[in-house]
Order: structure tokens, then sequence, then C-alpha cells
């Protein structure tokens, strides 16, 4: 591949048997998402219908959909041939970039694929990564990894495949799923809310055991309450990595921060400084608007 990073993605011209592969995967999976996906995926799919051309008889392009996930959650993408390794992978996303492919399965086998193609990609990763707190939260099993050994980027990889590929959330007293590897596969998708499926609460350390498997549907899946609940989860483990030294991504140069002394901390209080000073500017205004004085 020929792509050098900051040049436009290239638009690929699919054949009609590949769209027509698309058609077939997008009918049946569109079909399923009321039923069975989180609330953010389905709102997020809805502007990516009216916005970057996701519908049966088009595949979408990445230049689109790249420049679509930067306005509303400062993801970007960034074209791939195939897979990358686990380090290299979460590198990206610590960048808030996600690596993804633009070739499509075979036609004669249109509702499974062992490896990653724009119909996992498209349909499973990308709702999602528009939506700020989960996008944050990929961003930050990213950072994790920024330094880790090559035994903690294994355990942070299988954190990443059973929840962001592989996990469920809790929504209005129900199961959801907000895993890609489920959202962009028919069969699994629906095995993953059946009886049949075992299901465990999301606890990191428990799932850095568990076999991640690619060729038919996984042992088990891990429920969250909630994108906030594995966040904070996923914190917590992430402090047990050892490292001399934390990472802080900076919005404004698209650059990551090593904080390892004093001096890095105080820039970060700073920054916090800065930002509490506005808000509090905004509470002042709040409270003269609603709040009316005593008589």
């Amino acid at each position: 591949m020929s792509y050098k990073s900051g040049q436009p993605i290239p638009r690929v011209q699919y054949s009609l048997e590949e769209t027509e592969t698309w058609t077939r995967i997008f009918t049946e999976l569109t079909r399923l998402y009321p039923k069975y996906a989180c609330k953010e995926y389905l709102q997020n799919l809805n502007l990516l219908r009216q916005q970057c051309g996701f519908r049966e008889d088009n595949i979408p392009q990445l230049d689109d959909i790249s420049s679509f996930l930067m306005e509303r959650s400062g993801f970007q993408l960034r074209p791939v041939a195939g897979y990358l390794s686990p380090r290299d992978f979460l590198a990206g996303l610590a960048f808030r970039v996600f690596h993804c492919t633009q070739y499509i399965r075979h036609p004669s086998d249109p509702f499974y694929t062992p490896e990653p193609d724009c119909c996992h990609e498209l349909m499973g990763h990308v709702p999602l990564l528009a939506d700020v707190n989960f996008a944050q939260f990929s961003q930050e099993l990213g950072l994790a990894s920024l330094g880790a050994t090559d035994d903690d980027i294994q355990k942070l990889a299988t954190c990443y495949f059973f929840t962001i590929e592989f996990g469920l959330c809790k929504q209005d007293g129900a199961t959801r799923v907000y895993g890609a590897g489920l959202l962009s596969s028919i069969g699994e998708l629906q095995h993953a809310l059946t009886d049949q499926a075992i299901v465990h609460q999301f606890d990191p350390e428990r799932a850095i055991k568990q076999e991640c498997i690619i060729t038919t549907y996984q042992l088990a899946y891990y429920l969250a309450e909630s994108f906030e609940d594995a966040k904070e989860k996923m914190r917590a483990f992430a402090r047990c990595i050892k490292r001399p030294f934390t990472v802080r991504y900076n919005p404004y140069t698209r650059s990551i921060d090593l904080l390892e002394n004093p001096s890095d901390v105080n820039r970060v209080v700073q920054d916090i400084r800065n930002d509490l000073a506005v808000v509090c500017d905004m509470l002042d205004k709040l409270q003269s608007k609603y709040v009316k004085p005593a008589k």
C-alpha cells in the first residue's frame, strides 16, 4: 500500500460483485440492530446514513468517514492492507487513529470472515467511534499500551478483544451489544444474547485469562454496566501496568505528553486550572440566570 499519513485516503472503486456482497450483509445486519445494538450505535448509524453514504447499494469511502469522525470524536481512519501487531494497533488508538482495511470479504461466504474487512470495520467499529465516551474508552486502552511490556500488551489486547470487539452492556434494564465483532456478525450477534451464551460481568483480570477465538463463537462474553463502568475498570487495571512514567494525549498538538517529573505534572495542573476557570465562569452565568436572589 502506497498511502502515507496526511494524504487523502484513496477512494476505492468497488466492483458490482463486491457491492452485492455489501448489500447482503448491510441489509441483514440493519434488520437485527434495533433488537440487539446499543442506543449509541443506533444513533450514530443513523447519522452515517445521512452524512457518509451508509446504504444498501453503496460501500462508504474511508475518507468521508474519517472527516465525519474527526468532527464527532476527534478520531481519524488510516487505511492498512491487513492485520497489524497488537502493539502497533493499540498505539494508533492512543493517537486517536483507527487502522482500517478497505477490501471486502469473498462473496462465496458473505456472512463470515476470519480477518477484518471493510464490512467489519464500517458496520462494526465506525458508528461507536463517533461516540465521544466510547472513543475515549478506545483511546485509553491505547494510551495504556505505550511503553508496556510484551506481556502487558497481550493483556491489553485481550481486554480490547472482549470489550471493543465482543463486549455487551446494560441499557434500560436490557442487555445490548457494543462489540464490533458481534455487530458485524449476523450469527454471533443473535447467539450472544441467547440463553446458550455464557456471560460474565466485565472484569479485566478475568477477561485476560479467556481464550480469544476467531474461527467460531466465543466461549464467553463480558457484560459492562456502561461504557463508563468499563472505562473505570480498565483505568484501574492500567494503573497496575508498571511504567516509570505516565502519558497524556495533547489534543492541541495531537501528540503524546510524557509525564515523568514534577514540572510535567505542574503543566497538567495548570491546564486543569484553566479548564476549571471556564467551568466556574459558566456556573456563575447559570446561577445568575436560574437562581433568584432571596427577598
